[in-house]
């Protein structure tokens, strides 16, 4: 029967001023009804391409792409050293790719990115439509927390397969090759630590408002200031303490890398490579942590489980509300 059809065969108002039921001809859904797991697939899925702004105008590609070509220009820069003069070795490494250079665009890439993900969602109210769906209230931010992190994974390990491909082109026995292999697998596992780390932080951050400009500040002011004033008091207590490599750092120098999340995964690099010297002060991403290394891993993992677990407990309220 044809739309038309159906309509003049629906009753009419029965009585003045009863409701009518117009069917103005769309087509009823019966196909098969995915559940929970398609469902958030399909969230991680479209949520991951919010990040580079995929789906939407041009001016939303502007920063992921101009960051993430600031990541790739050491290792093509690279490249071209080796291709060129390739005795003097690579000038760029798997572990700490130009650590000021990473910090600065991975900063702005998750200041502008995680409000995509879920400032919108929050000014827009559709929270309520993703949770009558049948779904649970921790998979919302599993999949936003998933999808950022493949975004950041993305940003941080692409640009360490490029030095690799350059790395590996230049070099003329299997060994050597395998050697190229066995340097990038710290690499990419301390660059999924940045992913993770950052992409926790980050949501958890833009969750806290709706509005997209506060949600920029709500990560950007943060995640600079601290690793700026950070990098300031250790510079000072370093300064205070005297000349590098004699002793110990203090304390203080020490363990002020932990209130930023870069001088953390600064400090947990420095102390999964082990200083070279018993008793020497070593610097890797500006973060000195003299004998304090293993407080820097577990505050990796407690700070890591605090922003997953407080980006859950938000979405939890979010979701009541």
């Amino acid at each position: 029967m044809s739309a038309d059809a159906q309509a003049a065969a629906l009753p009419g108002p029965q009585a003045e001023g009863g409701g009518v039921i117009h069917n103005i001809g769309y087509r009823r859904y019966d196909a098969p009804r995915l559940g929970r797991a398609q469902i958030v697939r399909a969230l991680t899925w479209h949520s991951f391409r919010s990040a580079f702004g995929i789906g939407r105008g041009a001016k939303a590609k502007v920063f992921p792409v101009l960051m993430f070509l600031l990541l790739c220009l050491p290792a093509a820069v690279n490249a071209v050293k080796m291709a060129t003069s390739p005795a003097g070795g690579p000038i760029v490494t798997y572990d700490d790719y130009v650590p000021s250079l990473r910090t600065v665009a991975m900063l702005i890439f998750v200041a502008v990115a995680a409000p995509n993900l879920v400032s919108s969602d929050m000014r827009n109210h559709v929270l309520p439509l993703y949770f009558a769906r049948p779904i649970h209230r921790i998979d919302y931010p599993v999949a936003k927390l998933a999808a950022f992190f493949l975004a950041c994974l993305a940003m941080v390990e692409i640009p360490l397969v490029l030095l690799y491909i350059g790395n590996a082109a230049q070099v003329h026995s299997p060994h050597q090759v395998w050697l190229q292999t066995l340097q990038l697998g710290p690499g990419l596992l301390y660059g999924a630590a940045w992913a993770a780390l950052l992409a926790s932080v980050g949501l958890l951050l833009a969750s806290t408002t709706g509005k997209r400009v506060f949600a920029i500040c709500a990560v950007a002011i943060p995640l600079f200031f601290s690793w700026v004033v950070a990098n300031a008091l250790m510079h000072a207590g370093n300064q205070a303490f005297g000349p590098a490599g004699v002793g110990q750092p203090p304390a203080f120098a020490s363990l002020i890398g932990l209130i930023s999340p870069f001088t953390l995964l600064g400090g947990v690099l420095h102390w999964l490579r082990a200083a070279p010297t018993p008793g020497a002060q070593v610097t890797v991403l500006q973060t000195t942590i003299g004998q304090y290394g293993q407080v820097y891993g577990v505050v990796f993992v407690l700070a890591l489980a605090a922003a997953i677990g407080g980006l859950i407990v938000r979405y939890r309220r979010v979701g009541v509300a």
